[in-house]
């Protein structure tokens, strides 16, 4: 489910907070993701919501948000960017031998395991795991979503609460496939709720809404 890992982080600025997270690099082109919406490609010059691309090159950008410069990679964690005296509850995971984060946690209080998938737009389960959960599919829409494998017809639900670490947000969106999956993907309808920032190989989220 993968097509781009999408890493937010959350700006602070005078005027307010805006979250940027470069995604890739088309070219000569910046892929951002700026305050929770879809990866869209900026050429050098192009400027969108306090947001401007000054340089790209390599798997890198500079980037001016609200007046200030500011240079990422790919995946690369923007330290001063996530405020120390956030509200909100925090979850500290740490990467597996192949990279993945790993984490325990609940959905509608039961216990389940999860795999964080910044590629993932919801929370993603198997049909057999929603039943173990107890899930209602029967109120359940049906969507279409994008795989590296082409697209497949899932459900998509509303999960109560999910908890991981000391987080619990309310209302979350999920999809649920036909076919079993050995872990719940963690993915942005959660992530999009919380900064992420990347410490080696420990991922830190911290709540923000």
């Amino acid at each position: 489910m993968k097509f781009f890992a999408i890493l937010l982080f959350l700006v602070v600025s005078a005027a307010g907070a805006v979250e940027v997270g470069l995604a890739g690099v088309m070219g000569s082109k910046a892929l951002l993701v700026i305050d929770g919406g879809n990866p869209r490609a900026f050429a050098t010059g192009e400027q969108y919501n306090g947001v401007k691309v000054i340089s790209v090159q390599g798997q890198s950008a500079i980037l001016e948000i609200d007046g200030k410069r500011r240079s990422l990679k790919v995946g690369q964690n923007a330290t001063s960017a996530v405020s120390s005296d956030q509200g909100g509850g925090r979850a500290r995971l740490t990467a597996g031998r192949r990279g993945h984060f790993y984490t325990n946690g609940q959905i509608n209080g039961r216990s389940v395991k999860f795999m964080v998938d910044t590629g993932a737009s919801y929370v993603s389960l198997g049909a057999s795991e929603a039943r173990r959960l107890g899930l209602d599919l029967s109120r359940g829409e049906s969507v279409r979503t994008h795989t590296a494998n082409g697209t497949a017809s899932k459900l998509k639900i509303k999960l109560d609460m999910v908890k991981v670490g000391d987080i619990t947000l309310r209302n979350i969106d999920a999809v649920v496939g036909q076919q079993d999956m050995s872990h719940i993907l963690l993915g942005m309808s959660f992530l999009s709720r919380t900064s992420m920032q990347y410490e080696g190989d420990t991922l830190l989220l911290q709540q923000r809404f």
